[in-house]
Order: C-alpha cells, then structure tokens, then sequence
C-alpha cells in the first residue's frame, strides 16, 4: 500500500474541540438565600466531581472546612500540607476525579507550596482552598498576615507559573465567576490547578448572588485532515520507532495496535512504563533516568528515519536531551499541549502535531490495514531481567529487593506501584516490569522527596486497592503520612530502602569526584515507629526473607512498613544522570 493510495481514501477529519456546551441552571434567590459563600462553593466542588478534600486545617479556613464535611466530599486531616497536596496528585491520576486541597494562612500555604508545584509539574486537577487575611486587618501585622502586603511577589495569589486560576474572593458576588473559571478548566485538557483565597469573613458571609450549577464536560483536541495526511506521508518514508510518554495512557490499546500493524520499535518514559507491554517482543526498553542501555543499543544499531513521540515533554529524566536520541529525519510529535513539540530538541526537525493522543492513533490506524509493515521486525536489543539468587550473608542487595517485589508484587497483584526520588526511582524504573497502565507512578518532573511516600494514600484511596511506596529511609523520615493512612484505615504499603544514608548523593558525589561529603543519617527502627503511631511492619535482615516479608504485607488489613537493611555499595543505575549534570557545567 502506498502513500498515493493511502491518501486518497483519506475522509476530510473535522479539526474541532469536542466538547459538550455547557447549560447552568442558576439557583434562585430563595434556593441560595440560607446559603454561606462556603457553603456555596462546596456545593460547586460537587458539581465539579470533587470526591476528595486533603489537608490540614486551622482558624482561617475553619468555615470551609465545616462546609466540606457537611457535603459528600469526603475530608481527610493529613498531617503536613505537603504530603496532602502529594496524596491529591495521585488521587487525581488514579480516578480521574479534581481532588480538593485545603490549608490554614501563613505556614499552611507555604507549606503546600512543593506539592502544588508538583501538581502543575505533573499535569493533576488540583483546586486550592486557603484563607487570607480580611481587608480591614491587612498592612496591620495580623497574625499569620496572608495578603499581599506579605506576599506580593510569590504568585501565590495571581495566575501564572504556579496556578492556572487563582483569585482572591472579596466579595459573594464573584462566585458565579469563579464557578464557570473552574468549570473552564477542567474541563480543558491536561492540568489545572487552581487556587481560591478566602477571608474568614466572606467564608460566613450569606451568598446574595444566584450561583450557577454547571453539568462539567471534558473536551479534546483531535488533529485536522492536513495533520493526519502529512503524518502519514512521514511515517510510509521508513522505518519509525514510538516514543511513549505518560500523556498517552488513555491510548494504549491504540498504541499497541498501530506498532503491531507498522513493526514499529517502541520505547517509553519512566512515567511511561506499562502503557505500552514491557514484555512485549518490540519493546526495546525505558528511556532516560534509570533507563535501558537497548534503547541506546537500538538508536545506534537500527537507527530510524523518524520516532514518532506521543505524550512526552522529552525532557531531561526521559531523554537527557542526548544527540543519540534523534533519529536521521527527526521527530513527528504530538502533545496536548501546543507548546511541547520542539522544545526539548529544538535543533531537530520536528513536525509537530496538536491532539489528543487517543484520537490521533485512531486516525491513524484508519490508513494501516491489519497487514500493513513498514518494516519486517529485527531481532531488537531489549533490556531483559535476570534473576537473582539470594545469598546467605550479608546486607540486602536492592537489585535482589526489586526482583521479588516483580513477582510477589507487579506479577501476583494489583497493587500500585510508586518509586521516590532518589536511588529508589533509579531501581524501580530500571528493573521492575509492567505490561498494563497506570500501576507504575513517578515524578519526573519536580521530583520531590516524600511524593511517593504519601501519594500513596491518595492513590490506594481513589482505586480502593493496595498501593505500595518504593522509598528511601531519607524521604521516609521526611514524609509519610502513617498516622493518616491509620486512621483512615488506607491500605498503604512502605517498603524501605534502609541504607542510613542520602545514597543517591553519596553514589552521585563519589561518581563525580567529590569525596567526604557527610551524606550518612542515624540508622532508624521503621518498624517500631510503625507501630508506634499504630500501623505494623517487618524488619529484613537477610534476603531469604525478603518475599515472605513482601507477602505478609500484600495480606496485612493495616498500613504496614517493610524495612529492609540494604546494602549501600551496589551502584545503583544513576550513571546518565551523573552524566548530565557533568556535561552542563
């Protein structure tokens, strides 16, 4: 089959928004008239599908708070805002659903700033709620002073790098505003994260004004005709690989779909891992940090006339922006997000493309007949496991640990999966297996220590599952939210890489030529301070014991700690990294 052909049965592909039009139905004046500005907003988030409210709360927001209990959102007290905002992120990418945060002034936004940022990072569906300072008391030294006064320049109370939305209500008149800024948001494609600032006063005050009840859609982008021929067009020129990203993980039957039908090589980002089969025959490996040596084996040996990127920013963790990436005729790239394509190669030749991932593989796969190949399949380098005997002495080795987390836990559950920042990332990305989406997460984009460790709560919540942290004793000290996870009665599951040191940097630094930088932290008993705040767990001492360990966890009815005695020596896949912040000196 030929371009020719191909193109000419092409049917013209309306290039549109698919969305719903929106109709609110405006309550009345006697419907609202008994109603609180919190109250009323409340009722908003519930229209929006919030199902969740995650936070911490104090005098400021204390109204708010009393309005969202009072509702059908479900309220959880954590005990820092940080791993509120953390546990909201993957609540949102396990249900799909806009996940509310809340905090009190001053340290209680600040505080949740790290999360938040990461929710914009990460492309989540957060909505902000905090108080602010009321308009007489501001420029007065209040305490906790939250206005502008104290916090001009921080972009916490305008829209821009950090908020999609964020805007001050001073008035119950600008609520009906606000209702059809958030409806507008989410229902756009990709992220949103908003902030709303309420003083307590207006926070009690009664709404005077009729507020809208809006039927929330979700709209896509799909791509053109001239788009979808022109892809073609590149694609039928040669041998093309697929590059998926964690923006493509609604399209993963599509996906598998059109590489079976071109003999296309596939590879993914770490955020990546799963949409496309890990054990499937055209899956050459992970991309970037903790990634693959076959992929670069695959670039060099069997380079492409194009790689055709869906759903990733290609940034530093996916590609390292390394020259052996790009193929001979460069990229075909397609992002919801206009501003992706080009960006993080922008030397190479791009053609760029506007659409949801979904909807462009399905145009696509109109033009491939179930027996089309563009090229017979090679015998392709792939990054295969190796097993690992256990030894009778001595600390535990982490590539053994990550071994029988594979069987114990991806193959013989669904439990879902989250690696930390940190060596734990590194070991996770690079030897653990996945063959469906959505069980493996990490943040590639801010990165933050202690995500993993409490957006477990958020995502073994909204799946009503297990959910397990793969996580170093560092961010375990820094942020775990056990207690929350107990009172909740959340089935999360902790496993730590008890090395009593910052490894990551100690590895990282050795490699570079630093020596005797004092990386090393008090060793400390999880297990006790498990059970201590009520949860319970396991020590692990020796490898024989590491399975059985990982199997009374699965089946333990409480959160539970495993605390494993790694050992700190075994380099651990971070070599590319190093590598990177090398070069950029």
């Amino acid at each position: 089959m030929n371009l020719k052909s191909i193109t000419k049965t092409l049917n013209p592909l309306e290039q549109l928004q698919k969305s719903t039009a929106i109709q609110p139905n405006l309550l009345s004046l006697d419907q609202t008239s008994d109603l609180t500005v919190a109250a009323a907003l409340v009722k908003t988030l519930e229209d929006l599908g919030v199902r969740y409210a995650f936070g911490l709360f104090g005098g400021g927001i204390t109204p708010l708070v009393a309005s969202l209990e009072q509702s059908s959102i479900q309220v959880l007290q954590f005990r820092h805002e940080a791993g509120a905002a953390f546990a909201a992120i993957e609540s949102y990418f396990a249900s799909g659903h806009p996940v509310v945060v809340f905090s009190t002034t001053g340290p209680g936004i600040t505080n949740a700033l790290t999360g938040l940022f990461a929710a914009r990072w990460e492309g989540a569906k957060i909505i902000f709620l905090s108080p602010c300072t009321s308009a007489t008391q501001r420029g007065r030294w209040a305490f906790q002073e939250t206005s502008l006064y104290t916090m001009s320049n921080t972009g916490i109370f305008t829209s821009g790098t950090l908020f999609h939305y964020a805007t001050t209500v001073e008035c119950s008149s600008e609520l009906p505003k606000i209702a059809r800024k958030l409806l507008a948001g989410m229902g756009k494609p990709g992220g949103f994260v908003a902030h709303i600032s309420i003083p307590r006063a207006i926070q009690t005050s009664s709404l005077m004004t009729p507020l809208p009840r809006v039927n929330f859609s979700q709209s896509s982008v799909t791509a053109g005709e001239d788009a979808i021929c022109k892809s073609l067009q590149l694609l039928c020129e040669g041998p093309f690989a697929i590059w998926v990203g964690f923006g493509a993980r609604g399209a993963a039957a599509e996906i598998r779909q059109l590489a079976e039908r071109t003999k296309a090589a596939v590879m993914s980002s770490s955020r990546g891992k799963g949409i496309f089969p890990e054990d499937h025959p055209q899956f050459v490996g992970v991309t970037g940090f903790g990634g693959h040596s076959s992929v670069v084996k695959y670039m060099q040996e069997h380079r492409p006339l194009r790689v055709l990127v869906l759903g990733t920013r290609l940034g530093e963790f996916t590609s390292f922006w390394s020259p052996v990436m790009v193929p001979s005729r460069g990229f075909i790239h397609v992002d919801i997000d206009p501003e992706v394509p080009g960006t993080a190669y922008p030397a190479a030749e791009t053609f760029a493309v506007h659409s949801d991932i979904g909807a462009y593989v399905k145009a696509l796969l109109k033009y491939f007949p179930q027996t089309y190949g563009l090229s017979p399949i090679l015998p392709l380098p792939r990054g295969d496991r190796q097993l690992i005997k256990p030894y009778g002495e001595g600390l535990v080795r982490p590539e053994l640990l990550m071994d029988a987390i594979q069987r114990v836990i991806v193959e013989k559950s669904d439990a879902v999966v989250m690696t930390e920042a940190g060596n734990s990332f590194a070991w996770g990305t690079h030897t653990l297996r996945f063959t469906t989406p959505g069980r493996y997460r990490v943040s590639t984009g801010f990165g933050s220590m202690g995500h993993a460790g409490t957006g477990i709560l958020g995502a073994a919540l909204a799946r009503n599952r297990k959910a397990i942290a793969i996580l170093g004793d560092g961010a375990m000290l820094m942020n775990s939210e056990i207690t929350t996870a107990v009172k909740h009665k959340i089935p999360a599951v902790w496993i730590v890489l008890n090395d009593a040191r910052y490894n990551m940097c100690d590895q990282g630094m050795n490699m570079e030529g630093f020596y005797g930088v004092d990386a090393e932290i008090s060793t400390a008993d999880f297990v006790m301070i498990a059970r201590g705040m009520g949860a319970d767990g396991i020590r692990v001492d020796s490898e024989f014991d590491v399975e059985a360990a990982l199997e009374t966890a699965l089946a333990s009815t409480v959160p539970f700690v495993v605390d494993v005695a790694i050992d700190p020596t075994r380099p651990a896949p971070i070599g590319t990294r190093i590598n990177s912040l090398i070069s950029s000196q």
